[in-house]
């Protein structure tokens, strides 16, 4: 016969994975809660789903709960009849769970099938005459850690009872043990008293119980003789206002414990009949456990929407410290460009050394007039006489690193005071103390791309000299000698607009401009400044680009986690297959 909840079974694992890896680690408001709601969530579907949708007919498992001093402990001991577990005055009495089941279903609660997270500890059942005060451990040596099993004939098959620690217990672990147990229970026996009915802690919790559809009975306990018919109204009205109008309320009257510190066993007739008229109905036992897995999924659908929203909040902020980065990096980008365009490269030593080589306007009354001038540089050249367009490359490759490295210093500072003025941008800042100012390698990384552009800029010139009068030109020159030329031009125009267009740094860069024309043609020219434009703008994008790539880098880590559309699927897919299944069943 085929598993009708082998599809359901799959999806649970699959949304128990990404629930496991939430990614929710980013100190954001909210996120302490939703963190807290994931892992109470794979707890449950560990302690609970998983076991229930495995087997809708293993024996039901019935939490008693409820505040300190309710009387917990004492009610379980009146249900079976003997101490089982400690009573007393000191709290929290119950640190230790102790789940009490009959003898024929002890394999379905020896293993690990529920309650994974806790050792499994076999105790025995206090001897007849034993008093509540002495039953069980002490506080003391009980270990909050393992669930002690007891077996005992007053257990109604196919039904396990367990005695929690308090609801609103002093000590943390105990509360958070609580809410694991009543998470993973089928139906809950809750214990209050007429003093306490209305405290805030159990409502939260019955609120609860109702949202997972779960089965709830009521214990209303120590009610003052003639108390009932004034309490009782006001605990049911309260009930239904919540979604739990088909609760039973069983009320036991205030009164004096026998010898041992037991009450006697008509005091819990009700509840005690109200669990023996489940456990011996097995369609009762189906219908309760069936009802109580719909109830927990759907419950689950809704916390994982909002673990969902908390882990897209993770992934925006994220989102939004990157955009801050690129958009300073940007601003980087732009600022160099420009002093590349206004001529701001081209002032001082720069000038002066392209003017030591090209000379006068002079020089280029008549074409032929080059010629002679470039034999006279080639002569100092091989003479060994020092060669200015060397020095003017040299220049200008030293100005043009000097704007990289302090736009990358400023665009790293500004990053760095986003990052500080965050919680979760302070603890990245804390663990990335690099990011602060530009990379170390930067200085080198610059001065490779200046000489990679300058050499693809050498490569472009002889592209373009395509026939031989235009390579007899550029020979005659020298190649170094028409790339610096063409630097020039870039650095003094804006957009590679020439002519009466072309926005110049001085005299000396018209200088340029005309050898270039002289050689190229004045179309030529405008198309190569552009194309060395460009060039040197995608090499600019992809320097700082790496500089901003540091932070995305210590971001990463971050992203880690599940997507939050995926959980919302796998939700989805979750609901959408055990509905099937109950249909098919």
């Amino acid at each position: 016969m085929t598993d009708t909840r082998a599809p359901a079974t799959v999806s649970l694992e699959r949304l128990r994975a990404s629930l496991a890896d939430a990614g929710l680690t980013l100190p954001l408001e909210g996120v302490t809660e939703q963190r807290e709601a994931a892992a109470a969530a794979v707890r449950q579907i560990d302690d609970y789903i998983r076991p229930r949708l495995a087997d809708l007919d293993a024996p039901l498992l019935a939490v008693v709960g409820g505040s300190t001093g309710s009387g917990k402990s004492t009610i379980v001991n009146a249900l079976l009849g003997v101490a089982t577990t400690r009573v007393g005055v000191i709290r929290p009495t119950t640190r230790q769970p102790i789940l009490v089941h009959s003898p024929v279903d002890a394999g379905w609660f020896a293993s690990d099938r529920i309650l994974p997270g806790l050792a499994r500890v076999r105790g025995r059942v206090s001897a007849p005459g034993t008093a509540a005060s002495a039953a069980g451990d002490t506080p003391e040596a009980a270990r909050i850690s393992e669930l002690m099993l007891l077996e005992h004939e007053a257990v109604p098959r196919s039904l396990a009872i367990i005695d929690a620690p308090d609801i609103d217990s002093v000590a943390d672990e105990n509360r958070a043990l609580a809410a694991q147990l009543l998470a993973a229970a089928d139906l809950w026996l809750f214990v209050t008293t007429a003093n306490r009915y209305a405290d805030a802690v159990p409502w939260r919790l019955l609120e609860g119980a109702a949202a997972r559809s779960i089965t709830v009975g009521v214990v209303l306990n120590r009610v003052p003789p003639g108390a009932a018919d004034e309490v009782l109204p006001d605990l049911q009205s309260m009930l239904a206002e919540r979604g739990l109008a088909d609760a039973p309320v069983f009320t036991i009257e205030e009164q004096r414990l026998d010898e041992l510190g037991m009450l006697p066993a008509t005091a819990v007739a009700g509840p005690r009949d109200w669990l023996e008229g489940i456990a011996g109905d097995r369609a009762s036992r189906a219908r309760i456990a069936a009802r109580t897995l719909g109830g927990a999924i759907t419950d689950l659908d809704r916390r994982v929407a909002h673990i969902a929203d908390a882990r897209q909040q993770q992934l925006d902020w994220l989102d939004g410290a990157e955009a801050a980065v690129d958009a300073h990096y940007q601003a980087a980008i732009d600022a160099v460009d420009a002093a590349t365009q206004d001529g701001a490269l081209l002032r001082g030593e720069v000038l002066a050394r392209w003017q030591d080589f090209v000379g006068t306007s002079d020089v280029f009354r008549k074409i032929e007039s080059w010629y002679s001038r470039t034999r006279d540089s080639v002569t100092a050249w091989i003479s060994g006489k020092p060669s200015p367009v060397v020095e003017v490359e040299t220049k200008i490759e030293s100005g043009l690193q000097a704007v990289i490295l302090d736009q990358a210093g400023r665009a790293a500072a500004a990053a760095w005071a986003d990052l500080e003025r965050t919680g979760p941008g302070r603890g990245i800042a804390e663990q990335n103390p690099h990011l602060a100012a530009e990379s170390p390698e930067l200085r080198a990384k610059a001065s490779a791309m200046i000489r990679e552009w300058q050499g693809a800029l050498m490569q472009l010139i002889h592209d373009n000299a395509g026939n031989k009068r235009i390579r007899a030109r550029v020979l005659s020159l020298g190649l170094n000698v028409v790339t610096v030329a063409l630097m020039i031009v870039v650095f003094a125009s804006t957009g590679g607009l020439t002519g009466g267009e072309l926005a110049i740094a001085g005299g000396s860069a018209v200088l340029g401009q005309k050898l270039l024309e002289t050689i190229f043609g004045e179309d030529a020219v405008r198309r190569l400044a552009a194309e060395a434009r460009l060039d040197l703008q995608k090499r600019l994008e992809a320097l700082f680009d790496s500089e901003a790539d540091r932070l995305s880098t210590a971001l990463e880590p971050l992203r880690f986690g599940s997507a939050p559309g995926a959980l919302r699927r796998e939700s989805q897919a979750l609901l959408d297959d055990v509905a099937r299944a109950a249909v098919e069943a």
